[in-house]
């Protein structure tokens, strides 16, 4: 059976998780993270695309970011998973795949979903129970986009920025969003679009990217209960 296309979409933030085949490592010292947030850096420079928001697990990474072409994500993927895991295996003396297949991804309405998403990411080590506070995990994003960490990384969207002109209160104002926990309706939402590759928003959302595309990119109605086998999933 061919691959399902994926569904992007230049401009057009994308959520995606990469997962360590059959669940396993994928960062085991901190050499590990450092290597492949430089490589992110220097790929998503070369392929045109932009860094939202990150957290990288023990043994899966997540990314909210925009690309300036369709397959500007793809590339980046493609090539990022081809340094890295030629130094993991290099460093670790194995040999073999690293990742689980292909990364699962969906396409998401900013206005609608963007600080969700960036919560989801954020907060995913809270969710884990691995810290109380994202603030406490060095491996994601949330340092810098609230708490005004330097990093040559993070490119802030354009709706990050107007939630204030002036840095400090724009960085209070996203902590603010961090007071109560993600509602798990949105949780469940975010996983099963990402799972599914498909688009996270509204109706009419949904319809302009089936327009564009010429397929369906939303869930079809509900048929027999299935259970979820991604459920799990952070």
């Amino acid at each position: 059976m061919p691959r399902r296309p994926r569904v992007m979409l230049p401009n057009v933030p994308v959520h995606l998780i990469q997962r360590g085949n059959n669940r396993q490592i994928c960062f085991a010292a901190d050499e590990d993270y450092l290597r492949y947030l430089d490589w992110l850096d220097e790929f998503a420079g070369k392929t045109g695309c932009t860094v939202h928001a990150y957290v990288l697990m023990t043994n899966h990474v997540h990314l909210l970011l925009t690309s300036s072409a369709t397959d500007g994500i793809g590339q980046l993927m493609k090539a990022l998973g081809q340094r890295y895991v030629q130094y993991f295996n290099r460093s670790y003396r194995r040999s073999g795949t690293l990742w689980e297949g292909r990364f699962r991804s969906c396409l998401l309405q900013d206005e609608t979903y963007l600080f969700s998403t960036m919560r989801y990411v954020e907060l995913n080590p809270v969710r884990a129970a691995m810290v109380d506070h994202p603030g406490e995990y060095r491996w994601s994003s949330y340092r810098v986009n609230a708490q005004g960490e330097a990093s040559s990384l993070i490119r802030p969207h354009l709706l990050y920025d107007r939630l204030d002109p002036d840095a400090a209160s724009r960085q209070a104002a996203y902590r603010e969003l961090f007071r109560y926990q993600l509602d798990p309706g949105v949780v469940d939402e975010i996983r099963q679009a990402t799972n599914g590759n498909l688009v996270l928003g509204n109706e009419r959302f949904g319809a302009e990217v089936a327009a564009l595309l010429g397929r369906r990119v939303t869930r079809g109605k509900a048929g027999r209960p299935r259970k979820d086998p991604e459920a799990c999933i952070l």
